[in-house]
């Protein structure tokens, strides 16, 4: 009995952590999406082969590229001006979004 309860209460933590680790807010990240669909297609499924999905795409990866462009550590005329004024908080969101897009 004692062992279905640590391990009820360590699911539970674990889910709580998880949830933290996720940071964005997928419905407020669909409603800033609007900008990426000129290249990116509707919710991030891309319709022209030189502009990759990111519907799907795992939401860290999302994360630390899109910040990698916003900082100029990835550089992409169209994309560093597309994100340029995008706060921590817009870019956990989008990628909280596009990552939930089966």
């Amino acid at each position: 009995m004692k062992s279905i309860i640590k391990l009820t209460i360590t699911a539970a933590a674990l889910s709580l952590s998880m949830n933290v680790m996720a940071g964005g807010d997928a419905a407020a990240g669909k409603a800033k999406s609007a900008s990426c669909t000129g290249c990116h297609g509707m919710n991030g499924r891309s319709t022209n082969p030189a502009n990759p999905n990111l519907a799907g795409q795992k939401e860290a990866y999302l994360v630390k590229a899109t910040k990698a462009y916003r900082d100029g550590q990835r550089k992409d005329p169209m994309m560093s001006s597309m994100v340029s004024g995008l706060s921590d908080g817009d870019i956990a969101d989008l990628a909280a979004f596009y990552s939930s897009v089966k």
